[in-house]
């Protein structure tokens, strides 16, 4: 199988991507349709998007209702819309976190989180984790681990410091009086699922509270409901002071959010935070509708209760492992993920690979049922 669609150096796009051999032309639930007439089973959910699967009618009435009464207006002026989609987001996030700050992605939510914590405490290092990914924006991409590699700024914006992921220790070393925050995905989802340990997020929770540190999780990928729980910081019972939410978030329309508490959110004031598209009023209407759902569809049992089936079922074939959780899974496997995604493919089930090279990721709509998970295991056994 091919790793580049071959019409992707035929057109007006710069070739940046490393593409599969399909082209999806329309989607129903869990299942995408591609233009050769296939009908693939889709564990990605648009690189962990689709929260809802394709076509869900009220996630499509609520975009079509508001860009027919109004595409778009600016933050200049108040809107419902708004105001109820960061109201159902501050309810939705964990006790305290009650102050939405509403971007275009999560590398914005992220850049804004580090800049606030910054600006905030006055001081000039921030800690990240090693493997972690963060996005390709200044800052965001300053604490990414790796990025050297494509990073293409001349220095850093401030000062970084990397600590082994699953170290305690090392991680109430790393914070101080010179820390303005700590940085973690409760799981990491680039890195291929990989949970943070309870004793990891603990200790930063400590060292960061007891140095006048904030703690932000990134939870881009781990976020609305993609754990089981509204956010994987629930699901730790752990607190941060700052939680940012992409992909999912609108169900596939662009939408990020930061959230915040009173105390972080009171210190910055008109003018100090801005964007033109964050908060729009259809990436809105999404917002509201895609946590609506989620409540009225038991989504977060859903989760829950396929995983667990998942994790039980699809330990077969060449899968030594499961990592991660609900719906952010890394397959552990005996070969390379890269071969066992396109065997996959070849039986029309859709999977992500991930940085590391025996990890393939499972990322699929929050709808996902138990049936589907055997054809997948059906299709690992005949691997």
């Amino acid at each position: 199988m091919s790793a580049s669609h071959p019409a992707q150096s035929e057109g007006a796009q710069i070739p940046v991507y490393g593409q599969l051999d399909i082209e999806p032309v329309a989607g129903e639930g869990v299942w995408i349709t591609t233009a050769d007439g296939r009908r693939i089973l889709d564990l990605y959910g648009g690189h962990a998007v689709a929260a809802l699967g394709y076509g869900h009618p009220k996630l499509l009435g609520a975009i079509r209702e508001q860009a027919d009464a109004l595409l778009f207006q600016t933050n200049a002026v108040p809107m419902a819309v708004r105001d109820r989609a960061a109201a159902a987001l501050a309810d939705f996030a964990p006790q305290g976190l009650d102050k939405v700050f509403l971007v275009n992605s999560g590398a914005e939510a992220n850049e804004n989180a580090l800049r606030l914590a910054l600006r905030t405490t006055g001081r000039p290092v921030i800690v990240a984790l090693e493997a972690a990914f963060h996005g390709r924006l200044a800052g965001c991409g300053a604490v990414t681990w790796g990025s050297e590699r494509w990073y293409g700024f001349p220095r850093q914006p401030f000062d970084v410091r990397f600590v082994p992921r699953d170290d305690p220790e090392a991680m109430r070393a790393a914070v101080g009086a010179d820390t303005a925050a700590v940085i973690i995905e409760p799981v990491q989802g680039v890195a291929g699922a990989y949970p943070i340990s309870a004793t990891v997020l603990a200790a930063a929770r400590e060292a960061t509270s007891r140095h006048g540190a904030l703690l932000i999780f990134d939870e881009v990928q781990s976020g609305v409901g993609r754990t089981g729980w509204p956010f994987a910081a629930q699901r730790a019972e752990i607190t941060p002071d700052l939680i940012t939410a992409a992909k999912s978030l609108a169900g596939g329309f662009p939408a990020g959010a930061l959230i915040a508490t009173p105390a972080v959110s009171s210190q910055v004031g008109k003018g100090d935070l801005g964007t033109t598209f964050g908060g729009g009023p259809v990436a809105c209407a999404a917002i509201a509708a895609v946590l609506e759902t989620i409540e009225e569809e038991g989504l977060l049992e859903q989760v829950r209760d396929v995983s667990a089936y998942l994790q039980e079922r699809c330990s077969t074939g060449p899968v030594t492992g499961i990592q991660g959780a609900g719906f952010l899974l890394g397959l552990k496997l005996d070969r390379p993920a890269r071969e066992v995604q396109a065997a996959l493919l070849e039986r029309n089930i859709l999977t992500g690979t991930s940085a590391d090279p025996r990890v393939l990721r499972l990322l699929p709509p929050l709808i996902l049922q138990r049936t589907h998970v055997d054809r997948l295991a059906d299709a690992l056994e005949d691997l």
